[in-house]
């Protein structure tokens, strides 16, 4: 008697968890509770419907398997597929009297059916094509976007600035240019202070950088 009163308590405390799950995740969500006294219509309880079962439905070919096999642990995660071919995330959460007797279980169902179809449909909005990679940073201030620039230009050196040769300056003043960072209006004079020059040093960079890409421009168009 004792032990039926206490199977009783775990049956109830597996029903009520049963229906706080469903209530919580809503109509994907089912919930069902196993008595294994008797296997052949062992779901005592069923909160929530994406299976399609009725009380009185027998267990599972999966938890029966478990069953034969000695496996009381249990184990989460796993793929099901519905009888209307519904696909389901479930776990099962073997049920134990006091003396560790398997005696019944909780099993969740969770359809994701239509999450797999929108991830489907988000995945194609979110891909890039093969191998293009492009970084682009945000900025709040002009300031901000000259400073990351010049910063980027530099680090590919490994110096601090004072230590650049002139044709290094020139190297960081011709990817400075070729990133657009010279149409920004106090650009000039920001690099030349980074760079320890005067801007009109700065100009002659910049007009040599030009000319260059000129030159190649017109190599290009022969």
């Amino acid at each position: 008697m004792e032990l039926e009163k206490e199977n009783k308590l775990v049956f109830d405390h597996a029903i009520r968890t049963a229906d706080i799950l469903v209530e919580m995740f809503g109509s994907k969500c089912e919930v069902a509770v196993h008595d294994f006294s008797s296997l052949e219509k062992s779901l005592i309880h069923l909160a929530g419907s994406v299976t399609g079962r009725d009380i009185g439905s027998p267990i599972t070919d999966l938890v029966l398997q478990q069953l034969k096999n000695g496996h009381g642990e249990d184990f989460a995660n796993y793929k099901t597929v519905s009888g209307k071919g519904s696909v389901m995330k479930s776990s099962t959460v073997f049920l134990k009297d006091s003396h560790d007797r398997v005696i019944g279980a909780l099993c969740i169902n969770f359809d994701i059916s239509l999450l797999i179809q929108l991830g489907g449909e988000v995945q194609e909005i979110i891909s890039f094509k093969e191998d293009v990679q492009r970084n682009e940073n945000f900025y709040t201030d002009v300031h901000e976007v000259i400073q990351s620039m010049t910063r980027q230009a530099l680090e590919k050196h490994f110096k601090a600035p004072a230590l650049l040769d002139t044709e290094e300056k020139i190297e960081v003043i011709r990817e400075l240019e070729s990133k657009g960072a010279f149409l920004i209006k106090g650009a000039t004079e920001y690099i030349a202070s980074v760079l320890g020059v005067s801007k009109f040093t700065i100009y002659n960079y910049l007009q040599k950088v030009r000319m260059e890409q000129s030159f190649n421009n017109s190599l290009g168009d022969d």
